[in-house]
């Protein structure tokens, strides 16, 4: 954490990655906005699924035989309790509060990334800053800051606020985890804790754990799909080699995603504001990159 160049921009294979990883975690919002099955049965039952999915690439590596493996392992099975945590938050401020401006709060997770990073001893220039504030304006921007002066809608904007400090310190421990095992074992770990953490409290908050429609099944298959697999797995290939820093400020780009979705699946209009706030986010993002990189160049020259 504290070697690692938190400002370096992904090449080669962790591009397409990244851009996968947009896609699905886009879709995100306005899949769980048009299910009807309660928030922790859909937790559960993603995980599963992608529990499922990578296990046999997880055994394959055989994963769990020195000290070290194991410890890794368990880092991971602390990610996927904040991973369960962090749905719970986003999944509430979906059903609670506008796709838009849910996942707009939610994407302030680069931010509490920074902070988590420095408070761990990283060092993140103050021109990175600046980019991710600018790139957060954009976000704004895209929302119109839709703050509901509702009950329901405050506590679906302090689940998105809330869901994206979770998932920040989620991306910085898996970070850690996948330094000492592979990707399948680490999504296939954190998955499986993440499927573990919300089955006991489905029954505790008496949610319904069967019986949906055909239609929430597909959704659930499509969230699987879309999120899990081409969003969160996609991003955890890419944190063996990408700052959680940097894999965090991408993550803005899911908003301009999710509130076009939204607009097309739900009827959500979105803002004539959205190609504004895109060339915000991408303005923050060239600031993070340029003048974070000239400042390490001159620290490091003098």
């Amino acid at each position: 954490m504290k070697d690692q160049n938190h400002t370096k921009m992904p090449v080669g294979r962790d591009i397409p990655l990244l851009l996968l990883g947009i896609l699905g975690v886009g879709m995100s919002g306005p899949i769980i906005a048009l299910t009807t099955i309660p928030v922790l049965a859909l937790i559960f039952w993603r995980n599963l699924g992608g529990t499922l999915l990578l296990l046999p690439f997880a055994l394959r590596v055989r994963e769990w035989r020195t000290a070290e493996q194991r410890r890794g392992m368990a880092w991971a099975a602390l990610a996927g309790v904040l991973l369960a945590a962090h749905f719970v938050g986003f999944f509430y401020s979906m059903r609670y509060t506008s796709v838009a401006t849910g996942t707009a709060l939610a994407a302030m997770q680069p931010i509490f990334a920074a902070i988590f990073t420095t408070f761990l001893g990283g060092h993140i220039p103050k021109p990175a800053w600046l980019g991710m504030a600018i790139s957060f304006i954009g976000v704004v921007v895209i929302t119109g800051v839709d703050l509901q002066l509702s009950w329901r809608a405050f506590l679906g904007d302090i689940s998105g606020l809330v869901s994206g400090a979770l998932s920040a310190a989620y991306v910085i421990i898996g970070s850690q985890a996948q330094q000492k095992i592979s990707t399948f074992t680490y999504t296939t770990v954190c998955y499986a804790a993440t499927t573990a953490t919300a089955f006991p409290v489905i029954f505790l908050m008496k949610q319904q754990a069967f019986g949906y429609s055909g239609k929430d099944w597909l959704l659930l298959l499509a969230l699987i799909a879309s999120a899990q697999i081409l969003g969160h797995t996609m991003f955890n290939f890419a944190l063996k080699r990408v700052s959680p820093t940097v894999v965090s400020l991408i993550v803005f780009f899911e908003v301009p995603v999710a509130a076009l979705l939204a607009w097309w699946w739900l009827n959500q209009t979105p803002p004539g504001a959205v190609m504004p706030g895109i060339i915000l986010i991408l303005i923050g993002c060239g600031v993070f990159v340029l003048r974070s990189q000239k400042s390490i160049s001159e620290s490091t020259s003098s």
